[in-house]
């Protein structure tokens, strides 16, 4: 009976630490899964990396700035994305690579993400 009454105890604090993180996320597990739809493919890489994708002109996602630590979230095209030796693919969802990656390159699928270049990423899926 002590431990049946042990395990809903901690149930229900763990309950209350979910909800606790839920209300001071102010929505960003959900502007992170809304950046995720737009993405095709996701790729796991180096900081080293994000830092010169963002030096060339690419923008991380806003959402990605609000979590702690701090994670990149860049859109990129397939033709730089080659050039990144560092890069592993990942699926496209909340899992455990994902939310253990500090830089995360995604490649979109058709919609209006602006490339460094002026174009959108529909000028590459075109070549």
């Amino acid at each position: 009976m002590r431990a049946r009454a042990h395990a809903v105890r901690t149930r229900a604090a763990i309950r209350r630490w979910e909800y606790q993180q839920r209300r001071l996320a102010a929505g960003v597990w959900f502007r992170i899964r809304r950046v995720l739809a737009d993405a095709k493919e996701a790729y796991v890489i180096s900081v080293r990396d994000a830092e010169r994708l963002i030096a060339e002109g690419y923008k991380p996602e806003a959402c990605g700035a609000q979590l702690a630590p701090e994670k990149k979230l860049i859109f990129v095209d397939w033709m730089r994305l080659a050039q990144i030796e560092s890069r592993r693919r990942i699926s496209v969802r909340l899992s455990p690579d994902f939310c253990f990656a500090t830089a995360v390159a995604l490649l979109p699928f058709d919609s209006s993400y602006e490339m460094p270049d002026g174009g959108t990423k529909q000028s590459f899926q075109n070549m």
